[in-house]
């Protein structure tokens, strides 16, 4: 335990019966150290010894000793300076390390490292629930279904499930949903006009959000997959070549019901030619100046969307989606979208997908000062969850630093299906550090 012998002069009288307990934080000390006690003048003081304990557990916080700054700077300009606890001695070394000279380094980075209060203090790249969209799969029933291919994700009844799941998400501080229909297959036609009925699942589900959470941040989809029985984004001439102008007529429709609903941000996702221009003009002309679009800019014909149109049940009954989604192997391609996007009109670029497109989100980010999102899909969270699921990977961690990773690049937002879980690890890990 450390201790201190002050050497102050003493406020102490010297009374008889002096109960010198009172003098809290002083304890009667028999040493060869003195704690001289003078005082000149027409008043005499007795000497007295007293042991100061800097610190004990059964002995509470340290009591102050009453002494005025005069009187501590007094005591240390004569030389007589507390003591404090002893220079740590330097860490051992194992066993057979070699004895070598210092490198001659004007910079070590690691020096910045070193704690986890330095690390948090130099740290570039903040996550919190604020950055995260939840993406949410609704159907007509009643009950939530489990999704196979993404375990912890259901297909929310819209009038129950939905608002049970924003709730829980809203009281970690996610804000933002978009909303994902499983649209029945009795209502599905090849020229999607089920994506325009005011009366659909997707409006109804946005009037019941915003009477509940009239502050919830909603996000929509925008494209014509889940309501086509062909399964594509768009409408399917009969030499299978997919109609670009007209099914930018149907998505300005489908854009405007869901504007009208009480949407605040509609998504078109298809990846037609000028569909941003259009919906733009098509929202102001109706009044909705005030809807943001956040375009899918730079969207890939991936291999990662697998779980997504199990969910969804909208895989193309035929063919590929690589005649209007971007080749993977494209890199410059991106920015002629993203010009385009933001030409028209777009208020948020997005790529999708994600963690293997950090470089594409990094070149938008780069080039354009409109706020990126990028989507984690489906199949990047469904092999985390593989993953943890397994013990190959601790999946808490992989997550937190996937998505870290996307902030990183450059993505002001992330659309996740990690977003409720990763919420709930960020409130819980404020005080501790995120990386070993």
């Amino acid at each position: 335990m450390a201790s201190t012998i002050f050497k102050t002069p003493c406020t102490v009288p010297a009374t008889k019966g002096l109960d010198r307990e009172k003098y809290v934080g002083l304890r009667p000390f028999s040493s060869n150290l003195r704690f001289d006690c003078v005082k000149t003048g027409a008043m005499a003081w007795t000497r007295h010894c007293y042991k100061v304990r800097a610190s004990a557990a059964h002995d509470g916080p340290t009591k102050k000793l009453g002494l005025s700054d005069a009187e501590c700077e007094e005591a240390v300009t004569a030389g007589n300076v507390p003591e404090a606890p002893p220079v740590p001695p330097k860490p051992v070394a194992p066993a057979g390390t070699p004895v070598v000279p210092s490198l001659l380094l004007r910079r070590r980075p690691r020096r910045n490292r070193r704690t986890p209060a330095l690390r948090a203090s130099f740290q570039e790249t903040n996550i919190s629930p604020a950055n995260l969209v939840y993406p949410l799969f609704i159907h007509e029933g009643e009950e939530d279904t489990p999704i196979g291919a993404m375990p912890g994700c259901y297909r929310l009844g819209w009038r129950h499930g939905l608002l049970e799941e924003v709730a829980r998400a809203r009281d970690v501080g996610v804000n933002s949903v978009v909303l994902f229909p499983k649209v029945p297959d009795g209502l599905k036609s090849p020229t999607g006009e089920e994506a325009y009925n005011e009366n659909g699942l997707v409006p109804r589900a946005i009037r019941l959000l915003k009477d509940k959470y009239p502050d919830l941040v909603i996000f929509t989809d925008v494209a014509l997959d889940p309501y086509s029985s062909d399964g594509h984004d768009g409408i399917v001439r009969e030499d299978g070549v997919i109609m670009n102008d007209e099914t930018v007529h149907q998505l300005c429709k489908q854009a405007v019901a869901q504007a009208r609903a009480g949407a605040d941000i509609v998504s078109p996702s298809d990846m037609m030619d000028g569909r941003v221009g259009a919906i733009r003009a098509a929202l102001d002309a109706e009044g909705f100046q005030h809807v943001s679009i956040m375009s899918y800019t730079a969207k890939y014909a991936s291999s990662f969307y697998g779980p997504f149109r199990e969910a969804l049940d909208s895989n193309p009954r035929f063919g590929d989606k690589k005649t209007y989604q971007m080749n993977p192997a494209n890199h410059r391609e991106a920015l002629v979208e993203a010009h385009e996007d933001e030409s028209e009109g777009a208020d948020i670029l997005l790529v999708k997908p994600g963690l293997p497109y950090l470089d594409i989100i990094r070149l938008l980010r780069d080039n354009s000062s409109l706020p990126v999102a990028a989507y984690q899909v489906s199949g990047e969270y469904s092999m985390i969850k593989a993953g943890g699921a397994l013990k190959m990977i601790d999946e808490e961690r992989v997550m937190l630093e996937s998505l870290m990773c996307l902030r990183r690049a450059g993505a002001d937002i992330i659309l996740t299906y990690f977003a409720l879980q990763a919420a709930r690890c960020l409130a819980g890990e404020k005080s501790r550090e995120l990386y070993e």
